[in-house]
């Protein structure tokens, strides 16, 4: 398919409309954001000089917690409004989690680099802030102004001195009025150029300040790795399942299966009527075997979800449980997710109904599966006793391990009485596309 944007040239007029409306919002974010500097500097200054001073009683250490974490948002404001001015985005940042409850919590938040990085530009951005409003404020008023001075210059006092008398000692309005219009248009002219350069200023400080590339490829790295480690020990905690109910189920039965048909084979010369029973016996043995085999299959990927989809593969998941199951899936229509986006919203879907079937003496389960562009939302809602939670060793342990592998989320509310709502996000990006 042809790229029709790349094919068709743009219309003349596109060019000055784009640079246009990069002008104003430059110029808006110049302006416009004295206030927030006004206000970071306070918080930055003030609340730093308050729990250093008050350290010695502990109280500055909370203040100074509150002071980064007023700094932290007053950055995310700076990051959106350069991202909104340039029409570009900044490097990565990254703010380590919180660790421990209490005294340790707090001495955890005040070992955030990043959140120091913050309060140290509220407090370096102020001076330059109030030079790059001072100077896109009087190049552009100025320059409009100026330009517009034959249209004031004759309500001036006749005694009134102008430029031409500073450079000639001659005193001539018409030429006065003349150069302040050069002047202005001067600067009107300019005024893109220079007030593209003061928005650059003020994201290169914030590219240098507010991000940290590489504390973000580091955190993700470590995310990746985490992700990895669960994939693996998802992996092996399913086929150790698999291995325990093919060895409890299928595999005693076939083991019965052989014993039977050894049994059949010493009766048929001397006995055929008593082998009769024993080969009826061997044929319930083989479907009951054929029957759990298509169980376990279907618990690991199900012809239906790869035929049909997520939809009809739930449908049939949710008439198979033993509770009552009230289904409701909204995916986007005539298009299927990636591969791994379906098995593992099927796979939190069956594990979460056998959890509910096994533990939860329930009378009826709430499913509930929604898509967006950026991931799929499951929720899995029951009526049983609760208790439920993601402790190791668990269940839900295992989905939760699962999800981690494809940077999923697992939530589980299940106090004790109920209800229990289990809510997985699966992410689509990076997944593969849908089919």
């Amino acid at each position: 398919m042809t790229d029709t944007a790349a094919a068709r040239p743009a219309p003349p007029a596109a060019a000055p409309t784009v640079g246009s409306a990069r002008f104003w919002r430059g110029l808006g974010f110049l302006v416009r954001d004295l206030p927030i500097a006004i206000l970071a500097f306070v918080v930055a200054v003030a609340g730093f000089a308050a729990g250093v001073s008050t350290l010695i009683v502990w109280l500055g250490l909370p203040i100074l917690v509150v002071t980064l974490e007023a700094c932290r948002r007053i950055a995310d404001i700076e990051r959106r409004s350069v991202e909104w001015a340039t029409g570009t985005p900044l490097p990565p940042h990254h703010y380590r989690p919180s660790k421990g409850t209490g005294v340790s919590r707090l001495l955890s938040a005040l070992g955030e680099p990043q959140s120091w990085r913050d309060l140290l530009h509220g407090v370096v951005s102020f001076p330059l802030r109030i030079f790059t409003f001072c100077i896109a404020l009087v190049w552009t008023v100025g320059g409009v102004g100026a330009t517009l001075s034959f249209a004031w210059q004759w309500s001036l006092p006749d005694d009134d001195y102008g430029l031409i008398w500073l450079i000639t000692g001659v005193q001539n309005r018409f030429a006065d009025t003349l150069l302040d219009t050069v002047l202005g248009l001067v600067l009107v002219l300019t005024s893109p150029l220079v007030v593209r350069g003061l928005v650059a200023l003020r994201a290169a400080l914030a590219r240098g300040l507010l991000t940290n590339q590489t504390a973000a490829l580091r955190a993700r790295a470590t995310q990746l790795e985490s992700s990895r480690r669960a994939a693996v020990q998802a992996e092996a905690q399913t086929l150790r399942r698999l291995e325990r109910d093919i060895h409890d189920g299928p595999q005693q039965r076939l083991v019965r299966l052989n014993m039977d048909l050894e049994a059949v084979a010493r009766r048929l010369d001397d006995d055929p009527e008593r082998a009769r029973p024993l080969v009826a016996e061997a044929l319930e043995q083989s479907r009951e075997a054929l029957t759990e085999l298509r169980a376990l299959s279907r618990g690991i990927a199900p012809p239906i979800l790869a035929d049909r989809g997520l939809g009809p593969a739930l449908a049939a998941a949710a008439a198979r449980c033993p509770v009552e199951v009230s289904l409701d899936v909204a995916l986007p229509e005539g298009r299927r997710l990636a591969t791994a986006v379906e098995n593992t919203a099927y796979f939190v879907v069956t594990e979460a109904l056998t959890n509910v079937a096994k533990h939860a003496h329930a009378s009826l389960v709430t499913v509930l599966v929604s898509a967006d562009a950026e991931r799929v939302l499951v929720q899995v809602r029951d009526d049983g006793r609760g208790g439920a939670h993601l402790g190791k060793g668990h269940g839900l342990a295992g989905l939760a391990d699962r999800l981690a592998t494809i940077e999923g989320a697992l939530d589980v509310v299940s106090p004790v009485g109920g209800p229990t709502i289990l809510t997985a996000e699966i992410p689509i990006a990076g997944l593969g596309e849908g089919r």
